[in-house]
């Protein structure tokens, strides 16, 4: 017996929800596929970066201590706003990174909304 329920809450997600759920998928798509070209430790990093955000996910689909989620995915995801801005010299900003930037700033401002709607 499993310490959760396993089935999917969908019925309890709103479309701030789905919009976060989308963004993250986004930002892990783009961690992956960095992560895969890159290789060796940074690509580890990436890798594990995309994982982060699908566990993030599978959670809030799951319905498991969503509120918690949110509050962790803020630093998460804003943390890695401000390394890739310590990281990389911009301009200019490539297009994969410029997406990913746009959909880790939604998902920062859905996380908030869903965080300060729970309270």
């Amino acid at each position: 017996m499993a310490f959760y329920d396993t089935t999917l809450q969908l019925d309890t997600l709103t479309p701030l929800h789905w919009i976060g759920i989308v963004a993250a998928l986004v930002t892990a798509g783009v961690h992956l596929a960095l992560g895969i070209s890159i290789g060796g430790g940074f690509g580890i990093a990436f890798v594990l970066a995309a994982i982060g955000f699908l566990a993030g996910i599978a959670a809030v689909l799951l319905e498991w201590r969503r509120r918690l989620i949110y509050l962790l995915g803020i630093p998460y995801t804003a943390g890695q706003i401000v390394l890739w801005f310590l990281l990389n010299d911009v301009p200019p900003i490539e297009p994969s990174h410029a997406i990913d930037k746009i959909a880790q700033l939604i998902l920062v401002a859905v996380l908030i909304a869903l965080y300060r709607r729970e309270v």
